[in-house]
């Protein structure tokens, strides 16, 4: 589901938003409630968007039925006061009251509760640690709850205050084309929304990287170099085999990023002969471009741009595609075994507009999407490795049944 999805059904006249808000599917940034739940237990799924990305509770729904809140008012102030109640430390939430019809045919209305993503690991007052994973609010064990702490302290770049950007160094007409997707009522409305703004008014770093004209500027980092090699080794010195005119650069706010980078790899991929379904030989990349705009999406989203040096490289050889993204796999003990993430974004808000804007789904499927690819096309699978400052996907075009020949 498209996160805006969720901002669309609730600005829907007041017959319409329960039943648009029901036909939903709950995911990474959206949950529903009955007015029947005690304030106390409002508190893991509190935390557990607070951990990740942020979110929206929507209370006042259950079980396919628009209940509403109309007659639990007293219980109204108390889900208000549940960040300060039961969350430590408290979370930042905004509530709201939607109006809806309820399944009797009253006017009513339903409590939605914004939740941001938070500067650091909150926790309920039991001391227990949840964390938002796809559908579900999972309780972390103690190493995951560390991992957790270790990322959240590299994860507020994208939240920082952006120094000398205002809002006309955005592009106006971009923003005002995802604020109409996510029928926001202003374009500072649709800030404050998605957290692009610091509670101070600036603008952040997440929000001139997403819609600056040019963030390059600000941020040199922010491209995505693509090489294609004529070896299967990059060589150095007189062997280097990078071949002539192929080293290529995507740059602008995010989306454009995206957007040009696959275009040039799109390019600069090899292709082979391969029988098709048609029944005819057709040229046939050597890599699914699921697979490898999967790794680049990840790679450009998730990556770490407080690291001013390093970009994003793309380097096509005529055997495989490797992507390079700076910074370490968040939540990742094992590389090895990557399919057994935790999920956790390093850049919540860039994550978050990223899913509206359709370049990513909902979050924590990209790897195994990669990996269904990799399989589907009879490949073997993505390899992960990972360095000090770095992750390398490498995505190679062996034929699964070459490595491992019928012994019989």
């Amino acid at each position: 589901m498209a996160v805006n999805q969720v901002d669309a059904a609730l600005a829907l006249p007041a017959p319409e938003t329960g039943a648009a808000l029901l036909a939903l599917h709950e995911d990474q940034w959206f949950d529903r409630k009955s007015v029947r739940v005690l304030p106390k237990d409002l508190g893991p799924p509190l935390t557990a968007f607070a951990n990740a990305e942020g979110g929206i509770i929507v209370i006042g729904l259950h079980d396919g039925q628009v209940e509403g809140c109309r007659r639990h008012r007293e219980k109204i102030n108390s889900f208000r006061q549940a960040a300060i109640d039961f969350t430590v430390p408290p979370i930042r939430m905004a509530v709201s009251e939607v109006g809806c019809v309820n399944n009797s045919g009253e006017d009513d209305l339903l409590l939605v509760i914004r939740v941001a993503p938070g500067e650091r690991v909150h926790e309920v007052k039991t001391g227990d640690c949840y964390l938002r994973i796809g559908d579900e609010t999972r309780k972390l064990s103690y190493p995951q709850r560390q991992e957790l702490e270790y990322d959240k302290g590299q994860a507020q770049y994208d939240g920082l205050p952006c120094p000398g950007v205002t809002m006309k160094d955005l592009d106006e007409r971009f923003l005002e084309d995802y604020r109409q997707s996510i029928r926001a009522t202003s374009i500072n409305g649709l800030m404050q929304t998605r957290n692009l703004l610091t509670r101070s008014g600036e603008i952040t770093n997440a929000a001139y990287l997403l819609f600056g004209e040019h963030p390059q500027d600000v941020f040199p980092q922010a491209q995505v170099r693509v090489m294609r090699f004529l070896s299967t080794e990059r060589g150095t010195g007189a062997r280097f085999a990078l071949e002539e005119g192929t080293d290529r650069r995507a740059e602008g706010p995010i989306p454009r990023c995206v957007t040009d980078a696959a275009a040039i790899i799109d390019e600069l991929l090899p292709r082979r002969r391969h029988l098709a379904s048609s029944g005819r030989f057709e040229a046939t990349p050597i890599v699914p471009r699921d697979a490898w705009l999967g790794g680049l999406v990840n790679a450009i989203i998730h990556r770490s741009y407080s690291m001013a040096v390093d970009y994003v490289c793309v380097e096509i050889f005529p055997d495989r595609i490797e992507i390079e993204s700076p910074g370490r796999f968040p939540g990742l003990p094992d590389p090895a075994r990557p399919s057994q993430i935790t999920r956790f974004a390093r850049n919540p808000r860039i994550a978050r507009v990223c899913a509206d804007l359709h370049i990513a789904r909902e979050a924590g499927e990209g790897i195994g999407r990669i990996f269904d690819e990799m399989r589907f096309a009879g490949l073997v699978e993505p390899v992960y490795k990972q360095t000090r400052a770095s992750v390398r996907l490498i995505l190679s075009a062996e034929k699964l049944m070459a490595r491992y020949p019928d012994s019989s």
